[in-house]
């Protein structure tokens, strides 16, 4: 698929107009959930530098027009879709970027996609995983699709797609006879989680297929779920769909082709893999790095102990705002915090969110105990003075058991909340940062600590593979199954519990310092891999 008047040169006064179809903005006050918001915040303003001018199309979630300031920053204009069985009336606001003025951000709003800043997604119950999202996003698709119909949003040169919540645009971009020139623009699948792919009945459930588009005839079987055929999953659809699929690291790109195995630990194509080795095939599966962002000044002065723990306590306190007791877990944390820490402590440190991907190795039982409670050990036995400081939320049956492990370990400063200043702190603080992800499709966490000079110990897989070179910038530990894994793991902590400190140990920290991953670089492969092949512009 071509486009012959797209222009590919970066000093061209007619840049390629991109328009991204996102659930997250982390530019955007409230609007960040995961690494998806990150390159949407990184990624345009580089573009730009490139001769892309890339807009951003999104649900405004009830909230994200205010911005801060109670009232809308820009005028509403509305239309109507076509939607079960009815018509329903969307919203459009253009906002600027604003981290570029001269790029817009088109939020689309209707009462289905309200929430709290901060809470995008909806955690569905009854047994009905995803019902709830893809009610929201399948109305999402079908109000992109009809905005640029009727020329509300103008039609770009490339449609980049975003995760499985745009599966329902690709869709009908593809079977709809309504949206059938929306065929004749290319588009472009970034995949952040290929474990989130949104699966929902075809027909005979309230959240459906048949229930969102009653209009639609027979299904492509590319669009239906491998596993369940009976299902629509959006982000095979949007895979099998689009002309160019991306993942965001070249290690994760291979890594999907293979199926997972559940029995050794390993997380690949999770049911998609025989699609995106077809996509592969074809030459249109494609891995590229996601960037960072790094201060004009970096920060010279570290933070003190005593500034990491004024920063926890700030963060328990904003956590009782609305609470009428306090949480045990808060309670535990706090306690903890009072004990007293000497100011050359040794640190490590975990940011991250309480989930199986995140932390089932820590979870995982090897001779009787639990890793993180031998982490915990080793430490102690390291110096009484070191400190393990976690800060995280997420899965509630996770945040249970490291309650009780940090009511018997105090050397165990368990933060069961999420705060990005608290983040700053650890990053610029801690020793050494732990990220023992199951998969890791980029990962942002070690970018961000090696961004602060703070050396990382991460598993061999995904991004991290791509990011943290072993004995250079920071250590990985591999392992052919999870127990393999665990003991990678203590045996690598031990090695480094001794080290630490030593000229070898300064050398890797300064290198982590001094690694770059720039939207620059990314921008840059993103234009030649995938938008000029698919505009003929190479």
């Amino acid at each position: 698929m071509q486009i012959s008047n797209a222009i590919n040169t970066e000093a061209s006064a007619h840049p390629v107009q991109v328009l991204m179809l996102c659930a997250e903005h982390g530019a955007l006050a409230g609007a960040k959930v995961g690494g998806m918001a990150d390159v949407l915040a990184g990624l345009p303003p580089a573009l730009k530098a490139k001769g892309v001018q890339a807009s951003v199309v999104m649900p405004g979630y009830g909230f994200l027009g205010r911005q801060g300031h109670g009232v809308d920053e820009a005028p509403r204009r509305f239309f109507s879709v076509p939607f079960r069985h009815g018509m329903v009336q969307i919203s459009l606001q253009q906002l600027p970027d604003p981290r570029d003025e001269g790029l817009s951000i088109y939020l689309l709003d209707n009462p289905a996609w309200h929430t709290a800043p901060g809470q995008l997604y909806v955690a569905s119950g009854d047994g009905r995983p995803f019902a709830d999202d893809a009610d929201r996003f399948a109305l999402l698709g079908v109000a992109v699709a009809e905005a640029l119909l009727q020329g509300i949003i103008p039609k770009p040169h490339v449609l980049h797609l975003h995760d499985w919540h745009q599966g329902f645009f690709a869709l009908l971009r593809s079977i709809d006879p309504r949206y059938g020139e929306l065929k004749a623009i290319p588009s472009v699948l970034s995949i952040h989680n290929l474990a989130l792919q949104g699966t929902r009945p075809l027909a005979q459930e309230a959240s459906s297929l048949a229930a969102w588009y009653p209009w639609l005839g027979q299904y492509p079987a590319q669009i239906l779920d491998r596993r369940y055929p009976n299902c629509v999953n959006p982000l095979r659809a949007a895979i099998c769909l689009s002309d160019r699929v991306h993942l965001v690291s070249p290690h994760y790109c291979r890594e999907v082709l293979r199926p997972s195995d559940p029995a050794t630990g390993f997380v690949g194509g999770e049911g998609l893999e025989e699609d995106l080795k077809h996509c592969d095939g074809k030459q249109q599966l494609v891995g590229i790095l996601n960037g960072c962002d790094y201060p004009d000044e970096p920060q010279e002065i570290r933070p003190s102990v005593q500034q990491l723990v004024l920063g926890c306590h700030r963060t328990l306190t904003a956590a009782q705002a609305n609470r009428d007791t306090v949480r045990a877990l808060d309670f535990i944390a706090a306690q903890r915090l009072w004990q007293p820490m000497d100011e050359h402590a040794f640190l490590l440190t975990f940011v991250g969110r309480l989930t199986s991907q995140k932390v089932e190795l820590l979870r995982h039982s090897l001779d009787g105990k639990r890793v993180l409670e031998q982490i915990l050990q080793r430490l102690g036995l390291f110096s009484p003075q070191a400190r393990f400081f976690m800060l995280g939320n997420g899965d509630d049956r996770i945040a249970r058991e490291f309650q009780q492990l940090a009511a018997r370990y105090d050397n165990f400063i368990f933060i069961n909340h999420f705060d990005v200043n608290l983040s700053e702190l650890l990053y610029r603080r801690g020793d050494l940062f732990l990220m023992p992800s199951s998969f890791e499709p980029c990962g942002i966490s070690q970018m961000l600590a090696m961004r602060s000079g703070q050396p990382c110990l991460v598993s061999s897989v995904g991004g991290l593979v791509d990011t943290v070179k072993d004995g250079e910038n920071g250590w990985r530990f591999d392992g052919d199954d999870t127990d393999s894994q665990a003991r990678a793991l203590l045996n690598k902590l031990d090695y480094l519990l001794h080290t630490t400190g030593t000229p070898d140990w300064q050398r890797v920290a300064k290198a982590a310092l001094e690694t770059r991953f720039t939207w620059e670089e990314a921008a840059a492969s993103y234009l030649d891999k995938l938008y000029r092949p698919l505009l003929g512009t190479y």
